[in-house]
């Protein structure tokens, strides 16, 4: 049986100054949980009867137990509080990767499929403004699908960062309706790709620090769209400097 104070502290991590206060954060789902565990450090995990999966130490609950600790509107049978890792407090290296850096992205959901992303295509650090989305909100932990234990997200100045790499002569890019199109544009294959907030795009702080202005082109005659998906865009975004990076070594 759960306690009401462990209903209560797993409530109170939807919100980010209790994940701040406890340093702990909530991740649901058979899969998902087992893949933080190869990772990160369990602070408690529960897990109805048929739930499967291959940690032996979860705490079984009824059903009725989990729809109470779940956030999703169909609970999944396990359920998973971990520890959040301790960032490092040492200065931001310059790349010499290319890295995504994200200036005010708010959704948790957009968040967490840039988190995905960043783990498919193997950029192994994320950069971030400190107005972007927490990374270990619930929805932001869902939809990374298990990279949140792979990629290493910093919160930081950005404009303090871009300007350092800009003075070492590091390309930074960013996404803009006005920008050059990605696939004719000269790319450095270890740049900073920077992408804005689903409303208001790239902060002027920040886009006095583009070096170069890039926009993804629509192959369609008539669409309607204004532009694309922040998470969709960064995938493309990603997958063109990588594959520039690919051809530089053959």
């Amino acid at each position: 049986m759960i306690s009401k104070s462990t209903i209560s502290l797993i409530a109170s991590l939807e919100h980010k100054k209790y994940r701040d206060r406890h340093g702990l954060f909530v991740a649901e789902g058979v899969k998902l949980v087992d893949e933080l565990c190869t990772r990160l450090t369990p602070y408690a995990i529960f897990a109805t009867a048929a739930s499967g999966g291959s940690n032996d130490s979860s705490t079984v609950v009824s059903e009725a137990e989990m729809k109470k600790i779940s956030f999703l509107k169909t609970p999944s049978p396990r359920l998973g509080i971990f520890r959040i890792p301790q960032s490092s407090t040492s200065a931001l290296p310059l790349p010499g990767e290319p890295t995504l850096a994200l200036d005010g992205v708010q959704d948790p959901g957009n968040m967490g499929a840039i988190i995905r992303l960043c783990g498919w295509f193997g950029v192994e650090a994320l950069v971030c403004s400190p107005a972007t989305a927490d990374c270990y909100n619930p929805k932001a932990v869902q939809a990374s699908m298990g990279a949140i234990a792979h990629v290493e997200v910093r919160y930081t100045d950005l404009p303090a960062f871009l300007c350092a790499a800009t003075a070492k002569n590091i390309s930074v890019y960013g996404t803009f309706l006005e920008g050059k199109n990605i696939y004719r544009e000269p790319l450095s294959a270890s740049g900073i790709v920077v992408m804005g907030s689903e409303g208001r795009g790239i902060s002027p702080e920040v886009a006095q620090h583009i070096s170069q202005k890039l926009y993804i082109p629509s192959f369609a005659a008539c669409c309607g769209v204004e532009s694309l998906n922040v998470a969709t865009a960064s995938a493309i975004v990603c997958s063109e400097l990588l594959r520039r990076r690919m051809d530089s070594k053959k």
